[in-house]
């Protein structure tokens, strides 16, 4: 059990401290933002199972009630195999530490749960408030698509059930038709891969271990890696200079193209759309998505290899 611990500990703070560090320096992310998304969400997961499987070996060893509700269907040689007849004064503080991160893990998660349905009732609120009421007869439902009356072009979607797009008529005014269609599809993009439900993970992972590399550059990341990809979406539906186009309109009088850091995101992405960086091939694509699928499975493969072994 000793030796899982470690291997576990060993796997964690690499996944946590220097690959991160090298796949923010990697240029694929950029070509790739979807691919790039699901790798860190891999690496979360794998410092997450660990950490899990850790807690619930930790806790069989130290606590005789968790051992016996977790082994319980297993065989004695499987159980043996383990060693947790006795824990060293170690793993009892790993135990405690690793159940305090959970719990206040899982206090982040909820906080920011919380947190997000607020503001999204609130925004909701005053929506209903700017909305320009409905001729008599209408049902009440807006439906998906809604028209603010506002002179700055703008355009966002939403989240919800169902999943909302505000326009403001300055954008209408602004847009061409196929420059609309492009920002449509932009934030249809962000409603259909769910992209609120990976943002909300990584800004409570970060808020609850701002210390810790890989969720802070997961949290950092995640903003960057989501809107490349929905600017994918509508290029190849709309194609990469109507895209830049309509990204220029939106934000000409926030400065896109400023170098102040709140805008950079927005240049980058200029630069993005009017100069594709080149595509990894498929082959490339698969490779990368099947090697990053396969490191959540590490910690799992090094927490049952013992009872594996010990079986007939």
């Amino acid at each position: 059990m000793t030796y899982c611990l470690l291997l576990l500990s060993v796997v964690a703070v690499t996944a946590a401290v220097p690959v991160p560090r090298l796949l923010t320096r990697a240029k694929w992310p950029e070509r790739e933002p979807v691919v790039a998304l699901w790798v860190w969400q891999c690496l979360v997961a794998t410092v997450l199972l660990c950490c899990l499987t850790a807690l619930a070996l930790g806790a069989a060893a130290v606590f005789g009630t968790v051992r016996a509700q977790l082994f319980a269907p297993a065989p004695p040689a499987v159980t043996a195999a383990y060693d947790l007849s006795h824990a060293s004064p170690w793993t009892t503080v790993l135990t405690v530490l690793l159940a305090c991160g959970a719990a206040w893990t899982t206090a982040m998660l909820a906080r920011e749960l919380v947190e997000a349905r607020r503001r999204r009732a609130g925004a909701r609120a005053h929506l209903r408030d700017r909305a320009p009421d409905l001729p008599a007869g209408l049902p009440e439902g807006r439906g998906p698509l809604l028209v603010l009356e506002e002179e700055y072009p703008d355009a966002w979607w939403m989240p919800g059930s169902p999943p909302q797009l505000i326009v403001t008529t300055g954008a209408l005014q602004r847009l061409t038709d196929h420059q609309l269609d492009a920002v449509l599809t932009h934030e249809r993009g962000h409603a259909r891969a769910r992209h609120d439900w990976l943002l909300h993970l990584s800004a409570a992972l970060a808020a609850g271990f701002p210390r810790v590399p890989l969720f802070a550059h997961f949290c950092e990341q995640t903003h960057r890696l989501v809107e490349l990809s929905a600017d994918d979406t509508a290029s190849r539906r709309c194609g990469h200079l109507t895209t830049a186009l309509a990204l220029i309109e939106l934000n000409q009088h926030r400065g896109v193209l400023s170098c102040s850091s709140s805008h950079r995101l927005l240049g980058e992405r200029v630069d993005r759309l009017l100069e594709p960086p080149p595509r990894l091939d498929r082959r490339h694509r698969a490779l990368t998505t099947a090697a990053a699928a396969l490191v959540p499975l590490v910690p799992l493969l090094i927490t049952f290899t013992p009872g594996l072994t010990a079986l007939p």
